[in-house]
């Protein structure tokens, strides 16, 4: 069940991510404020599905890799943590504020700085959690990846 749920849950918070930071950058090219706003109430209420998949992404994948050495599960697990803190320390706080901001119609300068924080730190997830995919699609051989 495990060995199941742990790939589920990874791959739907990175989709989540993905979603969240893709129509973040088209609704700023293309959109009104109203759609940005729209985004954004969009990206809170998301929340309700990335939290829980970051968390049993992490909770399986420590069950998983135990005290395993193996660079790839070490690796992993470095990760993990960074991942989380990332989340509930900077994206999460970030989501809140952009909602709240556009919501009272505030696109000013705190707006886009606190944007152009939630895509970096939206970005470094996506990298970090990317990576931790590649890595468990090579610890078990899925697609045809092969351990390197």
């Amino acid at each position: 069940m495990i060995r199941t749920l742990h790939p589920i849950a990874g791959i739907t918070a990175f989709l989540t991510i993905l979603s969240f930071w893709v129509s973040t950058v088209v609704v700023e090219l293309g959109g009104d404020h109203q759609a940005i706003a729209a985004v954004k109430l969009g990206v809170l209420w998301g929340l309700l599905l990335l939290i829980p998949a970051i968390a049993v992404t992490g909770i399986t994948g420590f069950k998983l890799g135990g005290a395993s050495p193996h660079p790839g599960v070490a690796q992993k697990r470095r990760r993990m943590p960074l991942i989380a803190l990332n989340g509930l320390l900077v994206l999460v706080p970030c989501a809140i504020v952009l909602q709240q901001r556009a919501s009272a119609g505030q696109f000013d300068q705190i707006f886009n700085a606190v944007q152009a924080v939630e895509l970096l730190a939206g970005a470094i997830n996506l990298t970090l959690l990317g990576l931790s995919i590649r890595d468990g699609f090579r610890l078990t051989r899925r697609f045809g990846v092969g351990a390197a």
